[in-house]
């Protein structure tokens, strides 16, 4: 039997107020649970008009939006119970201890009652908070006011503060905005192995690209509307094609070779040349010609994206 997606959205439509066009034109897709899910587009394209929506934040004009089994327009309070938000910007109040947001985010959500310190709190939230500040690293700094905490360290704070009410899904709204590359590299690594731990489903909008390419599934938009979707070998193989580069000291030799080793070829050096990666031994056996130059080229999920929405923008 197969699985009811944890998000389900079909034909999720988005007009502002005074609006020329949709800021969203009937949108569908679905994200299983579990799955790390990226939703990547330009500026503009409706990610972050979608995001909201599925966090609550913001009503559709029309569709169908399903996100734990709970309608976002009908039911919104039990999809927040559901759900965990990292915003671009960190929303933590820096007057409290890094323990002190937390406790305060874990009684907005009625998960204990109010308890004025941490001593005093059950045994239950402690172990969970002393877990989860393990596995990001943060255990030693749990009890220190925020003002001391550096960016990546209120990044790992907010991803802790998310998971105290085991939500089913977390949503990423460029997490690692404004951090170094050590730092995002840290981050993505404690935020595999929270996965792991909690079978956590993670919701991404980001504009590394690095980041998605070991996602699931990516939905592309722009234009607030789909324009790619599949996993990143899909949408890589679907657009984007290996090629090899070859170039000789003695260019019209190599050019008459290709032609009679019938290779299609760019007509000017280097020689650009289509080849699958089991093909290309074999071409360069085949050819006699003294080379100076073989590179090889593997599409990146980078050169796929900037594909599709060049495409997108001719149509």
């Amino acid at each position: 039997m197969k699985m009811t997606p944890i998000i389900r959205v079909e034909n999720l439509t988005k007009r502002y107020k005074k609006a020329q066009t949709n800021a969203l034109v009937s949108i569908s897709f679905q994200v299983a649970a579990g799955e790390f899910f990226a939703l990547l587009g330009p500026n503009g394209a409706g990610k972050t008009t979608t995001i909201s929506i599925l966090t609550t934040t913001l009503l559709p004009s029309s569709g169908t939006v399903m996100v734990a089994e709970h309608d976002v327009t009908q039911h919104p309070s039990l999809v927040r119970q559901e759900i965990g938000i990292i915003f671009q910007k960190p929303s933590l109040d820096r007057n409290l201890t890094a323990e002190e947001n937390v406790r305060f985010h874990a009684l907005l959500y009625g998960l204990y009652p109010y308890r004025p310190s941490y001593k005093l709190m059950p045994k239950t939230y402690k172990a969970k908070v002393d877990e989860l500040a393990s596995i990001l690293g943060i255990d030693k700094e749990i009890f220190n006011p925020i003002k001391t905490f550096s960016s990546g360290m209120m990044r790992k704070l907010e991803i802790l503060r998310c998971l105290i009410h085991e939500p089913r899904v977390l949503f990423l709204d460029e997490p690692t905005a404004g951090l170094d590359a050590n730092s995002r590299r840290a981050l993505w690594s404690y935020l595999n192995e929270v996965r792991e731990h909690h079978e956590t489903t993670i919701f991404l909008t980001t504009h590394y690209l690095e980041e998605a390419e070991q996602a699931n599934a990516i939905c592309i938009i722009d234009q607030g509307k789909v324009v790619s979707f599949g996993s990143p070998d899909e949408i890589k193989a679907d657009l984007i094609e290996e090629y090899i580069l070859l170039d000789a000291a003695d260019q019209p030799k190599l050019r008459e070779e290709l032609k009679r080793l019938d290779v299609d070829y760019s007509a000017a050096g280097p020689f650009r040349i289509k080849s699958k990666p089991h093909q290309v031994h074999q071409l360069l056996k085949a050819i006699k010609t003294p080379l100076t130059m073989i590179k090889t080229h593997s599409p990146t999920l980078e050169d796929a994206y900037l594909e599709i929405i060049k495409r997108s923008s001719w149509n």
